[in-house]
Order: C-alpha cells, then structure tokens, then sequence
C-alpha cells in the first residue's frame, strides 16, 4: 500500500489574511475610507509644493514629519507664516501622509471646530464629541487667528487642545506670530496655558515670504502655464499607498 502524502500544513493565518486583503483590494479601500473620515478641504501632497518659492520652509524637517514619526512620539507641529505661503497645503500633505501610513486623522478649519463644539454643547452632545477629538491620532486645525474667537469658543477650543496634551499630536497653522495669539483668544492667561500646552513637545514650520496664490494671479496674468494646484489622489490596489498626480 502506497503511504498517503502528507497534508500541507496550512499557511499562518497572518498570511492569509494579507492575501485576502490583496484579493479584495482592502488597503485601497482602508486607506481612501480615512482619506474621507478626515474631511480634509483638498487632497494635497508634498510632490505639487514648490519649496523654491518658501525658502524659509525647513525643508528637510517638513520631510521628516511625513514620515510621521511625530505621531508615534505624540508631538505637535505648529506653522507659522503671512497668508498664501501654503501651511494649508503642508497641513494637509502631513495629513495625507499620516492617512497613508494607518493613523486616523481629522481636520477643521479653527472657525469651524469651535462651531461644531458650540452646537454640540448646546445639543448636549459635547462630552461625546469631546472624546472622539481627544481619541483620534492627529488633529489638523487649520487657519487659527484668521477669526477672533468669543470667549466660549476660547474656552471649549483650549479645552480640547488640552484633553490632547500628550495624548496625540496636534497641527496648527496660524497667520500670527505666538505673541499675537491673545487676539485670537482674549486672554492673556488662556493664551499662556494654551501655548505651554500646545509647545511642549512641538516641531515649527515658518513660511513666510510673499503669498504663492499672488504669485499664482500674476504668472496668469502674463499668460504663464499655471502652476499644478489641484491634485487627484489615486491608491495602489496592492498596497495602498498613495499617489498624486497634477
């Protein structure tokens, strides 16, 4: 009588389950379903920045930072600088990274976070979502000092930066230098806890320089190509990761 063959030992589940997800095209789907929960206002990436045009931009550092390991240590990032020199487009190229590599990420203009706080008090919902700004790994406020806040927005927004405080990271971009940021808040001691908080364990972006959205209007004007500003994102079926074309 011939012996039977042995049975093949099944693959680890690990294993498996990769294959599966590689079947099913999973990665993609994770990845463009955080993408979505983020909200962010665009899909941006450091391909379409022009460094060139913002040399007081830390390159290498801002390079660095996509590679999220800010977020692993829980450190926050602020950028500082005059309007139009793309801390809108850094915050969100940040966000995209933190997106790519499995970090949950949320985003809100200042104006707007304070609003959805307002109305989630006055529906007695605050506490709730209080906890979810408080659990998620990166919270990107973006366009903080562009709108003065009323003292309750100060308040419940210091709130929420404070419930974070070693907890997750936290980007902020401001059109204001630091010690501006009591016009913002009307008070100097608020804006003082706000800051010890918020620099603690901090890495500064400053862009300052003339705003690339004129320099944008100017080069139409002379009938120059306009420079790449919208960006599609589109995701490896294999992998998930990530790319952007103009």
């Amino acid at each position: 009588m011939t012996a039977a063959a042995p049975a093949a030992s099944p693959a680890p589940p690990q294993v498996l389950l990769a294959h599966h997800l590689r079947q099913l095209k999973l990665p993609t789907f994770l990845v463009e379903r955080r993408i979505r929960a983020a909200h962010f206002s665009a899909v941006k990436s450091f391909d379409t920045f022009d460094f060139i045009a913002i040399p007081s931009l830390n390159k290498p550092l801002t390079l660095e930072l996509a590679r999220c390991e800010y977020l692993i240590a829980r450190d926050n990032v602020i950028a500082l600088g005059n309007s139009g020199t793309g801390k809108t487009h850094v915050c969100l190229a940040l966000g995209l990274a933190a997106c790519q590599r499995g970090f949950p990420v949320s985003f809100f203009t200042a104006a707007g976070l304070v609003h959805q706080l307002m109305e989630a008090r006055d529906e007695r919902r605050l506490l709730k979502l209080q906890a979810q700004l408080a659990a998620v790994k990166l919270l990107i406020v973006d366009e903080l000092g562009y709108v003065p806040l009323s003292q309750t927005g100060a308040e419940l927004l210091f709130e929420i930066f404070s419930q974070r405080h070693e907890r997750g990271s936290t980007i902020v971009t401001s059109n204001l230098p630091f010690e501006e940021w009591t016009t913002v808040f009307g008070s100097q001691r608020l804006t003082g806890a706000l800051l010890d908080r918020l620099t603690h364990h901090v890495h500064i972006l400053e862009l300052n320089g003339e705003s690339y959205r004129l320099k944008q209007s100017k080069a139409r004007r002379r009938g120059d190509p306009r420079p790449a500003d919208e960006v599609i994102a589109a995701a490896d079926p294999e992998t998930g990761e990530i790319t952007i074309a103009s």
